[in-house]
């Protein structure tokens, strides 16, 4: 665990010390933002609550392109809780030229439906965009990482132990492209493989309504291979939200 809380301390700080060495020119620095949320309540012969909000922030400064992301998922069947997820990252790339780049990246994630307090991962390497223009782009990032992994009391007690980490291979492939002047198709593939394989596909479409105001539809897929007892290894998420662009 303390060698996770280093790490993520390093990585953490990675992007504001870019920041505070890097050449401002003035006109140089830009900020965007997608800020993300949908919300479904049913009441009646059956009371349901789902609430889904997220907020992705993107910051370049000189050769430093940076990301922080932010997700919250809620659910609620009947007065019971079905579903709630957190999920927290942060990710530095130092741009080596218009294509190659070097990532640093953090994340920590909380849902206890899965039999896990929490995971926490972190992982550095190479990345390279194969494709990058106005209407598309597709790039791939690969490196090592390390994940630690806390297990809720009742898993605890069944496995009898309380942790589990371990290296990991890590990898991303995202594919962004504009279907119309209108609508745009995004696919993001994944992947940490160590003790286990743990993925996470997301696909959407995103259509403009008016100005910076867009309706989004994805279908996010999330996969364990060796899942804890009583647990699935597949979880499937769909999602209607309106995003926000500033």
């Amino acid at each position: 665990m303390k060698k996770l809380l280093t790490a993520t301390a390093i990585l953490l700080a990675t992007p504001f010390v870019a920041h505070a060495g890097a050449d401002f020119v003035k006109g140089d620095r830009t900020f965007a933002a997608d800020a993300e949320l949908g919300a479904t309540v049913t009441t009646g012969n059956t009371e349901t609550t789902s609430l889904k909000g997220r907020l992705d922030m993107k910051h370049e400064l000189g050769n430093w392109e940076n990301q922080y992301l932010l997700e919250a998922l809620y659910k609620e069947d009947t007065g019971e809780e079905t579903g709630k997820r957190y999920y927290g990252l942060v990710q530095g790339n130092y741009q080596f030229d218009d294509v190659n780049y070097m990532f640093a990246n953090a994340n920590h994630e909380i849902d206890p439906f899965t039999g896990f307090d929490s995971k926490s991962t972190v992982s550095v390497g190479y990345g390279h965009k194969f494709i990058d223009n106005p209407k598309t782009i597709f790039a791939v990032e690969v490196g090592p990482g390390y994940q630690y992994k806390r297990l809720d009391e009742e898993s605890r007690l069944a496995a009898g132990y309380d942790s589990e980490q371990s290296w990991v291979a890590h990898g991303v492939m995202n594919f962004e492209t504009e279907i119309s002047d209108s609508s745009t198709f995004k696919q993001l593939f994944t992947a940490d493989y160590g003790e286990s394989l743990e993925g996470r596909s997301e696909t959407s479409v995103t259509a403009n309504i008016a100005g910076a105001l867009a309706m989004k539809f994805a279908v996010v897929v999330r996969y364990n291979s060796e899942p804890l007892d009583n647990k699935k290894s597949t979880d499937t998420e769909t999602n209607m939200t309106l995003l926000y662009s500033f």
